[in-house]
């Protein structure tokens, strides 16, 4: 569907209770799982096609970055 990214528009965002503020989708992720920023965190957000709106979950779908960990390689 979405094929030219960045998109920086308008955005439901979820720690506001769905109110709209501008954030950034940085990439498609899987099937209606898209990358987004809003401020300077990135999370997961979807695209609702009856409202035409992402919706960015910035409460429960925060990507963290990789830590490594005990069995990784050191170099």
């Amino acid at each position: 569907m979405f094929t030219n990214f960045p998109i920086t528009e308008k955005m439901h965002i979820h720690s506001l209770n769905g109110e709209l503020r501008d954030a950034t989708i940085l990439k498609r992720l899987g099937d209606n799982d898209y990358l987004a920023k809003y401020n300077d965190v990135q999370c997961h957000a979807i695209y609702n096609v009856f409202v035409n709106r992402f919706y960015v979950d910035d409460k429960y779908g925060v990507i963290k970055e990789k830590t490594p960990g005990r069995e990784s390689q050191c170099r």
